[in-house]
């Protein structure tokens, strides 16, 4: 891992080379998708059973294409309690905090008489992409079915590889909880191509979410205007700001939460104490081999860890903002954290004071874990019910109204050339 230190002389350079790094697969992936998404198009189930059993190594056609409702309700039943009772508690917190997202309708008249304002509808159908190799998760079958349901998404579809056969029972045990109504066994980037195409068994939807792979985000990108999307997502990252207080193991702990995703995830560290921070990256070195994930931790934070000593910590937050992190922890008094977020312009979520490791906001908080990452936190957001719906404006004039300001829309349309335009409302001008 790296260790930064903003006193000395070449930091700037140093901190730049970080910020520019791109972690992102070194394979370019986008002809092999372009390939994959062409073929679903043209051959719909054709391509699916095949990429399925080339990738996935199970025929659809033997094994079924489909996992049932009374399945997941099954796999729902069959759970330790306490494990049933965790899920249900997260869904209740999820569906809680993104029912108070919910945008309002508006309808009013301006000081011209024109009435104004705009109506919110669901999409129509929703498509989640649910990872099933390395990262098969239940949360975040949680975190994409449970906004579209309160947006009021009518038809949700959820797309989930399941390598070798093998299907996750607590995934399935989520998707009974979120009210999925569609669950296909197909992943990958033809997943994408099947949700924004169709194919003879897999109706169409009009929006995309959930995380995935190099391919299936590519997939994403590519199929952006075919089908809505939440974001083009890259490797997990944790920047966590410490002071002294903290014991390094805890901070340790918190960095290796994302550290043990992939190894092209990153975790960084900004203190204003040099020996804090050589005993956080000597306590790494300890927590890591006690742990299953050891391997992939290992690679992830010699890659791209890094540890920066900062003068203060309030010098650390325009340097986060540079970074615009998928996490952001302040850990620190409540007091200082409230004023160290005040001063937060870029970030996915953020995480305030010394109780509140970001894992919680993976499970049970109720925020959405589907977040910017790779800077996108500059000019995106994390998943919210406004994904799954569109704003429609509407406005209506009468008489007076179109008196007051339509003569000057007849010298906008005469200015820009559009002679209709102008007449357009000329006729109704007396």
């Amino acid at each position: 891992m790296r260790r930064l230190d903003a006193s000395e002389p070449g930091f700037a350079a140093e901190f730049d080379a970080l910020v520019d790094d791109r972690r992102e697969s070194a394979s370019d992936v986008s002809a092999d998708v372009a390939a994959i998404v062409a073929r679903v198009k043209a051959e719909g189930d054709a391509a699916l059973a095949d990429y399925t059993a080339k990738f996935d190594r199970f025929d659809l056609d033997a094994s079924g294409w489909s996992i049932s409702k009374e399945e997941c309700a099954a796999a729902y039943a069959a759970l330790a309690p306490e494990l049933r009772e965790a899920l249900d508690l997260a869904a209740a917190r999820i569906r809680a905090y993104h029912a108070a997202q919910l945008p309002e309708d508006r309808d009013y008249r301006d000081t011209s008489g024109v009435r104004l304002g705009a109506r919110w509808n669901a999409v129509d159908a929703a498509g989640v992409y649910v990872p099933g190799g390395r990262a098969a998760y239940p949360s975040s079958v949680l975190m994409n079915i449970l906004p579209a349901k309160v947006a009021g998404v009518g038809r949700i579809v959820m797309m989930t590889p399941t390598p070798g056969g093998e299907v996750n029972p607590v995934v399935m045990a989520a998707a009974h909880i979120g009210g999925v109504d569609e669950i296909w066994r197909v992943g990958g980037a033809q997943a994408v191509a099947a949700l924004a195409y169709g194919t003879s068994r897999i109706a169409p939807v009009d929006v995309v979410t959930g995380p995935g792979n190099a391919w299936v985000a590519e997939a994403k990108r590519q199929l952006y205007g075919v089908v809505g999307i939440d974001m083009v997502a890259g490797p997990s990252e944790i920047v966590v700001v410490a002071d002294n207080r903290n014991a390094p193991h805890v901070i340790a702990a918190d960095l290796l939460s994302q550290a043990e995703h992939d190894p092209t995830s990153q975790s960084i560290l900004f203190t204003d104490d040099g020996d804090f921070a050589d005993a956080v990256a000597a306590a790494v070195a300890d927590v890591i081999p006690t742990l299953g994930t050891a391997a992939t931790m290992r690679e992830s934070w010699a890659d791209n860890g890094a540890v920066i000593v900062v003068p203060t910590l309030a010098d650390a937050i325009p340097l986060c903002d540079r970074l615009a992190p998928e996490h952001l922890e302040l850990a620190v008094d409540p007091v200082e954290a409230d004023a160290l977020f005040a001063k937060v312009r870029h970030a996915g979520s953020v995480f305030l004071g010394r109780q509140t490791p970001e894992a919680i906001g993976d499970y049970v908080a109720g925020p959405n874990h589907v977040l910017p990452t790779g800077r996108r936190a500059r000019f995106s957001s994390g998943l919210s019910v406004t994904d799954f719906m569109k704003r429609t404006s509407f406005l209506a004039l009468d008489e007076a109204s179109l008196a007051a300001i339509g003569p000057a829309a007849v010298a906008l349309a005469g200015a820009e050339g559009l002679p209709a335009h102008a007449l357009s409302v000329q006729n109704r001008l007396k």
